[in-house]
């Protein structure tokens, strides 16, 4: 399947390591639909947690620019990639972001797989990953659908999609 404006967010598992700085309750599974209920989502895929463009550009022009999207009728970012629950949460405390993006883990990429945005990066040594993309989803419906070619960061930035809201 490859997702389009219209469509509804598939019904898979994905998963989100959880810790409120008192007792960590460890990777939570969440059932993607049930995340996105009755919220307007911004998320974005990344290529990889740590990865220089996502870490440098990708991410934190989200992060500035997080009010905005709330006064724009956002209600939560997302940050999906295909790396496990503890290196999404290893990589939310360097970005500094947990209280701004949710950093959920397509770890065995189901997700990207399903919307037919894979990237094959194992000529690199980094497996099948996510190319970039970014999706306004509203109570589980895609309204808004973009994806980068492959190696490019052009029009998934957090300005393009602001201008698009």
């Amino acid at each position: 399947m490859s997702i389009q404006v219209g469509d509804h967010l598939p019904d898979i598992d994905i998963y989100e390591y959880i810790d409120d700085g008192s007792h960590p309750e460890g990777p939570k599974i969440w059932r993607l639909p049930d995340l996105a209920h009755k919220k307007k989502v911004l998320a974005i895929g990344i290529i990889g947690a740590f990865t220089p463009i996502c870490s440098s550009n990708h991410v934190p022009g989200y992060i500035r620019a997080y009010d905005e999207f709330v006064k724009q009728g956002i209600d939560e970012l997302w940050c999906i990639s295909v790396n496990d629950p503890f290196v999404m949460w290893a990589w939310s405390e360097e970005m500094r972001c947990r209280d701004k993006m949710r950093m959920l883990s397509d770890g065995s990429a189901e997700l990207v797989s399903l919307m037919d945005v894979t990237l094959d990066l194992s000529g690199r040594g980094m497996g099948v990953r996510s190319d970039r993309f970014a999706m306004v989803v509203d109570n589980g419906v895609i309204t808004d659908f973009l994806r980068e070619d492959p190696g490019h960061f052009c029009y998934t930035d957090a300005d393009t999609l602001l201008a698009r809201l």
